[in-house]
């Protein structure tokens, strides 16, 4: 007799394998949590792009012998996951990189971006 607690398990397919990979490479890029926390996983960049070269590996070794549907999950997938690679690297990036401090005019106010004019800033009209 079959334990209650036990789970089906999925069929062994293309499939199923591809889907795996994907979602193995949502968690290393951090954008799956599986904790109770709403907390979001540390990202792990060579980790993820390893599985993302794995599918890309699958997808040139298999070309001509998947059905529209394998293709299709393997395209869209490799494309989603190498979009969210380069957001997260990004992010990653801008969170490493150090702040500088605003730029400030004598009186202390928050200035934005100094236009340099031909007129050395004078505003006068050059015509």
């Amino acid at each position: 007799m079959a334990d209650p607690n036990e789970f089906p398990l999925p069929p062994a397919n293309f499939l199923f394998l591809v889907e795996s990979i994907l979602m193995q490479a949502q968690v290393q890029l951090g954008l799956l949590s599986f904790g109770e926390n709403d907390e979001r996983p540390e990202a792990n960049l060579p980790l993820a792009r390893h599985s993302i070269d794995i599918l890309a590996m699958l997808q040139e070794k298999t070309k001509g012998n998947l059905t529209s549907e394998e293709q299709r999950l393997l395209e869209n997938g490799l494309t989603e996951l190498r979009f969210r690679f380069v957001q997260v690297s990004d992010e990653l990036n801008r969170a490493a990189a150090p702040q500088s401090p605003p730029r400030t005019t004598a009186a202390g106010s928050d200035q934005g971006p100094l236009i340099v004019t031909a007129d050395g800033g004078k505003g006068t009209k050059t015509e």
